[in-house]
């Protein structure tokens, strides 16, 4: 990944992005499958960047329910709003593939050099500009688990995968049970509801990759 042109580091000289490699604030780590970044309860003061892989955002209640709130792909960043507030996580973050993640220290950053100044406000400015995005793919979430049937829930959220890929034929970043756990269903239930819909020729799938035919409604 070229960092001077990931959107976290827009309006950094090349300069700037090799000083703060050498200063430490930037460093990467390799994670295996099904492996914990972060666990909830953790306050940290680094902001991830997916460089290759998958990371999940999860939340599991006390009976041990997990609910998926975002899938973060390569090029993406999370735990942004944790490491400037410094407050306690209140979700745990796990890769759901084999993932390489750049970490940002942002402390390391705002006393490491002494340009580290313009760089942390440039940074910071970015990183607003990134959470505002954000809050609208978490809000997008919100829409995908209002409707109160099954089928609901898919036809929004598959209807809104669609839009953003621009054709009716797309895949999406989940599995069965990761579908399942990001609209907040039960997988019995969610197979047996796109068994359905397969069979009503309103879509049709194979893993993860879905073709929509019609106007469901």
């Amino acid at each position: 990944m070229n960092l001077n042109h990931h959107p976290l580091f827009q309006g950094l000289s090349e300069h700037e992005v090799t000083q703060l490699l050498c200063a430490g604030c930037i460093h990467s780590q390799s994670f295996e499958k099904n492996q914990t970044v972060f666990h909830a309860g953790d306050q940290i003061c680094e902001v991830g960047i997916v460089q290759s892989g998958n990371v999940h955002i999860e939340m599991i209640d006390l009976w041990g329910n997990k609910s998926i709130l975002s899938n973060i792909a390569s090029g993406q960043i999370f735990a942004e709003t944790y490491a400037i507030s410094r407050k306690p996580l209140l979700v745990d973050v796990t890769t759901a593939t084999p993932s390489e993640i750049l970490f940002l220290n942002l402390d390391l950053l705002a006393h490491s050099f002494s340009d580290a100044g313009s760089c942390r406000d440039a940074i910071m400015q970015n990183l607003f500009s990134i959470c505002v995005q954000k809050n609208l793919i978490l809000s997008n979430r919100i829409f995908c688990t209002t409707p109160k049937t099954v089928r609901g829930r898919l036809l929004v959220y598959l209807s809104s995968e669609s839009a953003k890929a621009g054709c009716t034929s797309f895949t999406i970043p989940f599995n069965r049970q990761g579908l399942a756990d990001y609209l907040n269903l039960d997988r019995s239930a969610l197979s047996k509801e796109l068994g359905r819909m397969k069979r009503e020729r309103i879509l049709d799938f194979h893993k993860n990759h879905f073709i929509l035919y019609q106007n469901p409604f």
